[in-house]
């Protein structure tokens, strides 16, 4: 659904599971940090409010979005997570370097996600202009973040 038709915030409470007893990883890209620091914190929130303990809560950094690849790796590896996100923030700019990053980070999570029994969340937000990331990350559209967080529990409570 496009995010201009659904506030990324917004959900029912009573029909997401409980995170009690869950371990989650979030590793977030220092790029654009004014919109992947309010994106990790929406996550940490939303998690917290769904009953996942602060401490349960794993947060590495990495440079940019790129490395989200490397890090969600390292976490899923480690076999100590429930359930893995990945928080970034990838801006068009003049050159085509926007659509490689993309495409690659795209492809790495993809990938992980195919080849391991870890759920890793696609927070990866790639928009046109600072504006379109800013509403996306605490503004008017709602914050990726707290969509990950809700993906993550359900993923979680899955029986596959």
């Amino acid at each position: 659904m496009a995010t201009e038709l659904h506030n990324l915030s917004e959900y029912d409470p009573t029909k997401v599971p409980s995170g009690k007893g869950k371990k989650i990883g979030i590793v977030y890209a220092e790029w654009n940090s004014d919109i992947t620091y309010a994106l990790r914190d929406g996550a940490i929130a939303t998690l917290i409010s769904n009953g996942v303990k602060r401490e349960e809560i794993t947060i590495k950094s990495v440079p940019g979005s790129f490395e989200l690849i490397y890090g969600a790796s390292q976490m899923v590896k480690s076999n100590k997570y429930d359930s893995i996100i990945a928080i970034g923030c990838v801006i068009r700019g003049d050159t085509p370097h926007f659509d490689y990053i993309c495409e690659g980070v795209t492809a790495g999570l993809s990938k992980l996600n195919v080849e391991y029994n870890t759920p890793v969340i696609f927070g990866l937000i790639t928009t046109n202009n600072l504006q379109q990331a800013q509403e996306r990350s605490g503004g008017r559209l709602g914050n990726k973040g707290d969509e990950c967080a809700v993906t993550a529990l359900h993923m979680m409570s899955q029986e596959w």
